[in-house]
């Protein structure tokens, strides 16, 4: 819905006035001389990048399964069976088809996303055992996987099945958040309309809320797999 906002510049006004200087009308962005957050990393290769993802996927107990492009349908056909089977969500993704994936989920029970369905897709989702997705961008410092979700590849994939498989290619892998939302930001500044929201996931959920014990699986998936495919 289209709002509409009150008072806003006698609202501004007042505040500058309180502050004892003139209202500022635009403000520019400094260029800081020390940026430490580009420093993390810095130069890794790809294959660095990719060591340091597997290092941090351990702690936050996460599996990571290495194959190649050409062996991922036989590998991610595996990992469904060893993971249980069952029912399987999936998003409405291109990429599913561009990696050879169609045939191999051909014989299980799954779900494609269909907006048409609505509700019914999350009650799907609720009711899988497994969720399938796609990392956008991967952060090998966290061991954490993005989501540019939209309508036909919804949240609910990731966060509503018992267990979540999600497919990194390793062309994906960035040193952290900071590259992460620096893509982004480019793709704002290009005037391209970027996904209505983006999720980061770094593991299967879990909470250290009391008295720091560590408790996995309380409000999302509780099994996560990563399968990295070396597609450079």
């Amino acid at each position: 819905m289209q709002g509409t906002i009150q008072n806003r510049e006698g609202f501004l006004n007042t505040i500058a006035e309180r502050l004892g200087r003139q209202r500022k009308q635009s403000v520019n962005k400094p260029e800081w001389n020390d940026q430490p957050q580009f420093d993390v990393y810095k130069g890794a290769t790809q294959d660095q990048l990719l060591d340091r993802f597997k290092q941090a996927c351990e702690p936050v107990h996460t599996e990571v399964r290495e194959t190649s492009v050409s062996e991922l349908p036989n590998q991610l056909k595996e990992t469904i069976m060893d993971y249980g089977s069952g029912s399987i969500v999936i998003g409405k993704d291109q990429r599913f088809v561009d990696f050879g994936l169609m045939p191999t989920l051909k014989p299980f029970d799954v779900h494609e996303w269909d907006i048409q369905l609505g509700q019914e897709n999350i009650d799907k989702a609720a009711q899988a055992n497994i969720g399938i997705s796609f990392s956008d961008i991967s952060l090998a410092e966290s061991g954490t996987t993005v989501f540019l979700s939209d309508k036909h590849k919804a949240r609910s994939i990731n966060l509503l099945p018992y267990c979540s498989i999600v497919i990194v290619a390793k062309s994906t892998l960035v040193p952290r958040i900071t590259q992460a939302m620096r893509i982004i930001d480019q793709r704002v500044k290009a005037g391209e309309t970027i996904e209505p929201y983006i999720n980061m996931i770094s593991g299967p959920s879990n909470s250290a809320d009391i008295e720091m014990n560590l408790v996995v699986g309380v409000h999302g998936p509780v099994k996560v797999v990563y399968l990295l495919v070396r597609d450079c």
